[in-house]
């Protein structure tokens, strides 16, 4: 029997495209969106600090996303949201004096609700420990 969506005129709305390549296309994004926070991650941070009220929180994620122990949709989800955060142009450009990290910040925050269980205190631990060496 067709699903609800596929009968109301959508093509393809049964197709599951995580099923359809053994969900590489997840893993593959999960590991794109990696490199790019790996690589953009402190430069952004060190641009944004005084737009970022929860700083801590936010190098605490950092940590939780590359942290191989947590679970992989808990770090897919970090880590698109910190690739939006190091992408130099999203929906509100980041060198607009004052606003341009408030989609950043919305996006960040929305996300580390959902997640907050899973940031560690091994996690926040090496976020402050961080924070004071680049202080």
């Amino acid at each position: 029997m067709p699903s609800p969506s596929a009968s109301a005129g959508h093509p393809g709305a049964d197709f599951d495209a995580d099923a359809a390549t053994g969900g590489f296309a997840r893993e593959d994004r999960a590991e794109a969106n990696e490199k790019r926070v790996r690589r953009g991650f402190w430069p952004t941070l060190r641009r944004a600090a005084r737009h970022v009220p929860f700083s801590e929180e936010l190098v605490a994620a950092y940590y939780c996303a590359l942290d191989r122990r947590t679970p992989f949709r808990v770090r897919a989800m970090l880590l698109g949201a910190l690739a939006y955060f190091v992408m130099p142009a999203d929906m509100v450009p980041d060198i607009l004096a004052g606003i341009g990290f408030t989609d950043d910040v919305t996006v960040l925050l929305g996300v580390l609700g959902v997640v907050r269980a899973h940031i560690g205190e091994d996690h926040r631990t090496a976020a402050r420990a961080a924070l004071d060496r680049e202080d």
